[in-house]
């Protein structure tokens, strides 16, 4: 065997196991990935469809009105939270886990949290007693999720976890690299 066949075999090798795709046909896999990331991409496009920001002005600024958490920017805008989303990446696990009824209520778990967080982002609750119930129905379909999850696979439990510090990581990534671009006159 040639140092690129081993190479090409280690990465099969570490994808199946980062996707827990052991005896999984590549159909099946393929299927989950398009599946749990289709499902994700959909419900953050009708959500970012239906919504508009509000206008922001200095006297909201003064007033300490500053977003909880940083929108997407550039290029990856549309895709990151859907793509990157550690519960998507928990769900091809989940997906790939021997067919049982866990699996069945990890991903009934999984799909009802993505049209609620959708939801949520579509209504844009005003009121702090809204504000709250979207925290608490967003973080405990998350927990049961990540609670079903481990009982299959407890890598895809531990991955099912928010990701908001990912989002501004990759946002100052964004702006690192718009800054750094150069401009020619």
């Amino acid at each position: 065997m040639t140092d690129i066949d081993e190479t090409i075999d280690h990465v099969r090798e570490a994808a199946a196991d980062f996707l827990n795709a052991e005896g999984r046909s590549g159909g099946h896999v393929a299927l989950g990935i398009a599946a749990t990331v289709g499902f994700a991409l959909l419900a953050t496009a009708l959500a970012s469809g239906a919504i508009k920001p509000p206008r922001r002005t200095a006297a909201r600024w003064r007033d300490g009105d500053a977003p909880v958490a940083e929108r997407p920017r550039g290029a990856f805008s549309l895709i990151l939270p859907a793509v990157f989303s550690a519960t998507t990446l928990s769900a091809v696990r989940v997906w790939n886990a021997p067919s049982n009824a866990t699996r069945t209520r990890a991903m009934v778990l999984w799909a009802g949290a993505q049209a609620i967080n959708a939801l949520w982002i579509v209504l844009r609750p005003a009121s702090r007693g809204m504000q709250i119930a979207a925290a608490m129905t967003s973080a405990g379909l998350a927990a049961a999720f990540a609670h079903e999850a481990r009982k299959l696979d407890p890598t895809a439990g531990k991955l099912a976890n928010p990701t908001a510090r990912g989002v501004a990581f990759v946002n100052a990534l964004d702006r690192k690299a718009e800054a750094r671009q150069a401009t020619v006159h």
